[in-house]
């Protein structure tokens, strides 16, 4: 009786895994939170950051979990010392906490080293150099674009010192920024 319950969790998890891999591959994997322009799409769950990535009651873990029971379960029953379910049983969950553990693992690995964002980091950007691409107004916002890490971004900007307005092309310096707004200074 145990052995069926092995074979249906082995069975089961063989099945969902290879349901997932077909029907994503036709269908996209479920395309509807994708960002556009991000160029991949993260599998999500119930998890504690912000950052995508894999959870731990993904159904992917979920599913190694039911396969790697299933399967060492199969495997432990074949033996005399491990064949009651009161031994092969605990065994058998300890293992498929041990593979889905490192499925998870795995996963994360790969996803930190895989993850990178077209955001600029925010707190490096004070002291460097930008050019303004519509008016700052005394007193109001303009917009500046700058480079970094090779890439363009443009922002809204106020001048540190509002007492005079800067117009198109000037070059000014980067002096803070709080929220989305930069604070800009000429440059001498």
């Amino acid at each position: 009786m145990t052995q069926i319950v092995y074979i249906i969790c082995l069975g089961v998890g063989l099945v969902f895994t290879l349901l997932s891999a077909f029907f994503g591959h036709i269908f996209g994997g479920g395309h509807e939170g994708h960002v556009g322009g991000s160029g991949g799409h993260a599998e999500a769950g119930v998890d504690s950051s912000d950052m995508p990535g894999v959870s731990v009651l993904s159904p992917t873990i979920i599913a190694s979990f039911i396969t790697a029971f299933g399967g060492i379960g199969i495997i432990l029953s074949q033996f005399n010392a491990t064949k009651p379910p009161i031994i092969s049983a605990p065994l058998a969950v300890l293992g498929g906490f041990l593979i889905a553990f490192g499925v998870f693992w795995l996963l994360r690995l790969l996803f930190s080293h895989t993850q990178s964002s077209s955001e600029s980091k925010v707190a490096s950007l004070a002291g460097m150099t930008a050019t303004i691409i519509s008016p700052i107004p005394v007193n109001g916002v303009g917009e500046i674009a700058y480079v970094q890490g090779g890439s363009r971004y443009t922002a809204a900007a106020r001048l540190e010192k509002g007492d005079t307005a800067l117009g198109n092309g000037k070059l000014v310096r980067i002096t803070r920024v709080v929220g989305s707004q930069f604070y800009v200074a000429p440059t001498e």
